[in-house]
């Protein structure tokens, strides 16, 4: 398994594809990939003012709040009209729909994850308290609150804190990870990517 961890903090902002706004990249797959031509990218946006996000053809989005009152997502075309102000519940919509989006009177940071379609996808969980997650050849984890210890049955194990978190790739097909929370109110996100195709892990 090739594991790569990350800190918030130390990477850099990047504006939008529309120039509307800036975000932290967290992941893309595969390595030099372009905004393009990427199977999947994962990172963390601040909302701070409405207007209309990046438009992203052929491409899934998982959003998910992190922190602040949340936003308001509108999209006519695609009958979207959705209130994201429930920390850490991932809400998936189409890449390519025209999406507005609404501050909720303050600016708000949001996990995103993008796929391409029928070439990958991406399931996000909200995790709260101990759990035995089957480990997915690539994945990510992030954590929002507290501490978290990470382990596996081949003797891997890994403590991370909040703002910290990690992505994967060539996992062991049927391995197990165990999610520990090591303090009160701990919380992460839980991210696990199928490559699907010709594109599909072996």
């Amino acid at each position: 398994m090739n594991w790569h961890d990350f800190n918030c903090a130390d990477l850099p902002d990047m504006p939008w594809k529309n120039g509307g706004g800036s975000t932290k990249e967290l992941a893309r797959w595969p390595a030099g990939a372009t905004l393009d031509d990427f199977l999947w990218r994962a990172s963390i946006a601040t909302i701070a003012s409405d207007g209309p996000f990046s438009a992203f053809e052929n491409v899934d989005r998982v959003i998910a709040l992190l922190e602040g009152p949340g936003v308001r997502l509108t999209a006519g075309d695609a009958g979207i009209d959705h209130a994201l102000d429930q920390p850490l519940l991932a809400y998936a919509f189409p890449g390519e729909a025209a999406v507005h989006c609404s501050i909720g009177g303050a600016p708000s940071r949001d996990f995103n994850i993008m796929t391409r379609r029928g070439r990958a996808k991406a399931e996000v969980q909200g995790l709260r308290r101990h759990a035995a997650m089957r480990m997915p050849p690539q994945g990510l984890v992030l954590v929002a609150e507290g501490r978290w210890r990470i382990s596996c049955g081949d003797g891997f194990a890994q403590e991370i804190g909040a703002g910290h978190g990690a992505w994967w790739h060539g996992a062991e097909a049927g391995a197990l990870f165990d999610l520990v929370p090591l303090e009160e109110q701990s919380a992460l996100l839980w991210v696990a990517i199928e490559l699907q195709g010709d594109d599909a892990c072996p």
